[in-house]
């Protein structure tokens, strides 16, 4: 796993062998931070990373400045690690152990960027309600962006706040805005597959 922008730029970091994860890709991770780069300017941003495995995500963001960063997880040695990782980095990362549907009906705090990445083997159901709760919880800054990844089996394009989905390989990323007004739609294939760089 390789940190591939920022003050960690470069950086490898390497997760116990074991922990029950299917990590974002490098290319995949580079794709999606391209996108939320022309919506944001990373230094300060408050993100909460949902089904957070080892952390990928939430060391990305810490990199480039993010910062609180609140990294959910249901597996105690995915917190675990991320807690060592963001120790050693100085990362203002704060790991919870936690059943994320529980989370989220539970959370009072709001973010600039949430992101979830939840196991592909979930139906369909299970995507609408996470995607659900965050609205009705509050959860997103009115200017704030949601990224849901997965399978091209799950469908997400008409949930309320849905504004475009890029595709890579076989995995999609969703993003969601308040009342966003623009079409991005046009260039959902941006990430197809062999268009790699």
């Amino acid at each position: 796993m390789r940190i591939i922008s920022g003050k960690y730029k470069g950086r490898r970091i390497s997760p116990p062998k074991g922990l029950p994860v299917r990590p974002t890709t490098d290319m995949s991770k580079e794709a999606l931070f391209n996108v939320l780069n022309n919506h944001f300017s990373f230094e300060g941003l408050k993100v909460l990373d949902l089904f957070s495995g080892t952390g990928n995500i939430s060391y990305e963001f810490a990199s480039r400045g993010s910062s609180p960063i609140t990294s959910v997880d249901g597996d105690f040695g995915c917190v675990k690690f991320i807690k060592q990782v963001a120790a050693e980095y100085d990362f203002n990362i704060a790991a919870t152990k936690s059943d994320v549907i529980k989370f989220l009906e539970k959370n009072k705090a709001t973010f600039d960027i949430i992101f979830a990445d939840p196991p592909y083997g979930f139906d369909q159901a299970t995507f609408e309600k996470i995607v659900l709760l965050i609205f009705e919880t509050n959860a997103l800054n009115e200017d704030g962006m949601m990224v849901i990844e997965h399978s091209k089996y799950t469908k997400l394009d008409h949930m309320p706040n849905f504004s475009f989905k890029k595709s890579y390989g076989g995995s999609i990323f969703s993003f969601f805005e308040f009342d966003s007004g623009e079409n991005e739609e046009s260039d959902s294939k941006l990430f197809e597959d062999g268009e790699e760089e």
